[in-house]
């Protein structure tokens, strides 16, 4: 491979690139939850509130729909193309759509044309994170020093923590800053409206970064490469898959339905849940880059086997904590599921691009990780609510994480160490 010793600052503008996509992926997702309970009712008027708020939640769902046709297309461009036009492209296509809904007119103003045009928004906007996170990862990875690329390749999950936190700022700002009938009015599209600022601020970033090396003597692709990933690099796509599971289930349990869950089941206050997920979420975000540059140091293999070894045997435990009404008991239960989260999430990026070669790698690592996400990411606070439901039990979640564990843990024994491997 044709390696190039990237001087210190534009070391560091590889990574801000990889991680302004991502930070603004998660900050639509943090506003678009924060203002559900308006949207529903501009978009979904019906006298019975919480039929309007599934159709809110069902439209959220779609953008995750449209996440593996995006993981297509952007995977061809970028292993066509070229790894810095997925994320110029899939950081514009997500702030424009951004933008977008917040000049979108509502059901008053063009009836049904308004929920149809949310919808159709955010298909776009699946579509670009189809492309954002495993773009973001391939671009890091392909430019990162020797010995470095775990560390380098962990912030991506980094930006998307930032996301998260910048979109809940943001949008208790507004609840704060404003009344409640100028939120219902107006107030609401501010925080959609301020995503293209995040957007505009990565296209910059990312246009003046360097396209990584490529390996010499590649031989062409005789199909495209979506085609030649499924025929050649299924197995490793599996693996992605697999990786995937666990972290990504174990996030949207723990930092975005448990919110609901102390409120709902427990009777928690809102405002200390908050606090209590904001500080976590701090920890998270501090401790992944920690976990990536150990990955580098002990290997994927070792960080990706006794991290899910934990989650397997800490799951159930750590969310009996959770279930009460103490505020100690339940930081204590979600401060431990965010040390494990960080540290599969530090580990997992570069182990999963390193298990797919070059030619294919955007391709085979965006649709594997995007199926992933669509079937099993959107969907866990659904699921975790239904086998509430089900069971009567408020424990049934957990045994959702451990069988998760279980499946990612085995598909860690299936993978070889990768750390010193050459990416040609």
């Amino acid at each position: 491979m044709v390696t190039t010793i990237q001087p210190h600052k534009q070391r560091r503008r590889t990574i801000v690139a990889g991680i302004a996509g991502n930070l603004m992926e998660w900050y639509d997702f943090a506003i678009y939850g924060y203002m559900i309970p308006i949207i529903s009712t501009r978009f979904f008027p019906s006298e019975n509130h919480y039929a309007s708020m599934i159709q809110a939640f069902s439209v959220f769902a779609a953008g995750y729909f449209a996440r593996p046709l995006g993981g297509l297309i952007f995977g061809y461009i970028g292993d066509t193309w070229g790894r810095k036009a997925v994320l110029i492209w899939s950081v514009t296509l997500m702030g424009v759509s951004t933008f977008s809904i917040g000049l979108l007119p509502d059901v008053s103003q063009i009836g049904i044309l308004a929920p149809i045009l949310l919808v159709g928004l955010r298909i776009f906007q699946g579509l670009s994170v189809g492309g954002e996170y495993t773009g973001s990862v391939t671009f890091v990875l392909e430019q990162a020093p020797s010995g470095r690329r775990g560390f380098f390749t962990s912030w991506i999950g980094v930006g998307a923590a930032l996301g998260f936190l910048v979109g809940s700022g943001v949008g208790a700002l507004v609840m704060n800053l404003f009344s409640e009938q100028q939120i219902h009015d107006w107030a609401w599209r501010l925080p959609f409206l301020t995503g293209i600022v995040i957007a505009f601020v990565g296209y910059i970033i990312r246009r003046h970064t360097q396209e990584p090396p490529t390996p010499e003597n590649e031989v062409p692709l005789d199909r495209s490469p979506a085609v030649v990933a499924f025929r050649d690099h299924w197995r490793a796509m599996l693996k992605v898959m697999g990786l995937a599971l666990a972290p990504n289930v174990s996030f949207y349990m723990i930092f975005v339905y448990v919110s609901s869950f102390l409120t709902t089941q427990i009777h928690f206050p809102e405002p200390k849940t908050m606090d209590i997920n904001t500080i976590n979420l701090l920890v998270l975000t501090a401790f992944i880059p920690v976990a990536g540059w150990l990955s580098d140091k002990f290997g994927r293999k070792p960080m990706l086997l006794t991290g899910n070894l934990a989650l397997l045997l800490l799951a159930w435990p750590l969310f009996w904590l959770i279930n009460h009404d103490q505020a100690l008991l339940i930081f204590l239960g979600q401060l431990g599921f965010a040390l494990l989260i960080a540290w599969l999430t530090g580990a997992n990026p570069a182990a999963q691009g390193e298990l797919i070669s070059h030619r294919v790698r955007v391709s085979a690592f965006s649709m594997a990780y995007n199926i992933c996400l669509a079937i099993f990411g959107g969907t866990t606070p659904l699921m975790a609510a239904y086998l509430i439901e089900q069971t009567h039990h408020n424990m049934a979640p957990a045994w959702y994480l451990i069988v998760m564990s279980v499946i990612t843990l085995t598909a860690v024994f299936t993978i070889r160490e990768t750390k010193s491997k050459d990416l040609s």
